[in-house]
């Protein structure tokens, strides 16, 4: 397991949602985890939604003190740091949607290059416009890439369509994520899903990963 976890893709993709949730599950096996909100393009789902259950599940959140507002400024915390610096702690970092985001991770980029322990993993839905084909996904991937100075490592296959997502649905974006797979090199980390979907689910999909949907605080 790499120490530092990052979490991209492209706008509605899912990837805060999931960023939450790898980080409640990290916390189940180790003691000091944080979680980086960097995205300072999209204030709409934000980490901070999830600030009552990182806290009682003594994650530590690091965000823009004007996340979950109506202002949205490029500003992050000196905190932030944290992501290269605290290297006791697990770190997972949620970054904003396609190339604009990823820029506020730049600055963090060479440390996380320097210390070589993490994963990078791109988070696509093959039902988002945009997305819909492996060569738009791929197209993504490259653009987000290009704008932090990072590479992928793998490759995290959200396709779902909200409340309408049935296990058939879920089944139907394999062949999907195995082609961007198969195109990039990069391994298919995991399927995350509705929790409730899991159990249709199992051994039927590989490395499946159920996901508690965040709630938006208004």
């Amino acid at each position: 397991m790499s120490r530092v976890t990052l979490f991209a893709g492209h706008y509605g993709s899912g990837k805060t949602n999931i960023a939450v949730n790898w980080a409640l599950k990290l916390r189940e096996t180790h003691e000091r985890v944080l979680i980086a909100d960097l995205d300072i393009v999209n204030p709409y789902f934000r980490t901070r939604d999830s600030l009552d259950d990182l806290t009682r599940a003594g994650v530590r959140l690091i965000s823009s003190a004007y996340a979950s507002s109506n202002v949205d400024l490029p500003a992050l915390p000196t905190e932030m740091y944290a992501i290269t610096d605290d290297t006791a702690s697990l770190a997972v970092v949620d970054i904003g949607g396609d190339d604009r985001g990823a820029y506020a991770l730049g600055r963090y980029a060479p440390g996380i290059l320097e210390e070589n322990d993490y994963d990078m993993l791109f988070v696509c839905n093959m039902y988002r416009p945009l997305t819909m084909t492996p060569g738009e996904a791929i197209g993504v991937m490259r653009e987000i890439e290009a704008a932090c100075g990072m590479a992928f490592t793998g490759i995290v296959n959200n396709s779902n369509l909200g409340e309408q997502t049935g296990p058939d649905t879920v089944l139907a974006s394999l062949p999907y994520a195995q082609a961007v797979s198969r195109e990039t090199g990069l391994p298919v980390r995991f399927t995350s899903v509705r929790a409730d979907l899991a159990p249709a689910l199992a051994g039927r999909v590989d490395n499946l990963f159920p996901l508690t949907l965040q709630k938006k605080c208004y």
